[in-house]
């Protein structure tokens, strides 16, 4: 769960008591490769987010379909999922 810095400053004696008596188990260890897919998951899900919001901002700002197109380098037609959603 993503806490603020302030949260964390907060308790931060709390924290670093669980992290010095911390001890590690069998259990707690990620399997690399799979660390990996959920990070590029991860990533790509941010990009996609990020894609489709800078196309609404182009749109509102006037930009036609054919000129986003041509500024990320594809056809109109790609745009399809991005224009109905």
């Amino acid at each position: 769960m993503p806490r603020s810095r302030q949260w964390i400053l907060e308790h931060a004696d709390e924290l670093a008591k669980g992290f010095e008596a911390y001890e590690p188990r069998s259990g707690d260890e990620r399997d690399v490769a799979e660390y990996l897919l959920r990070r590029a998951a991860i990533s790509l899900a941010e990009s996609e987010r990020r894609l489709t919001d800078a196309v609404a901002v182009a749109r509102e700002s006037g930009r036609s379909w054919r000129r986003i197109g041509e500024v990320l380098g594809v056809k109109s037609a790609k745009l399809d999922p991005v224009r109905r959603s």
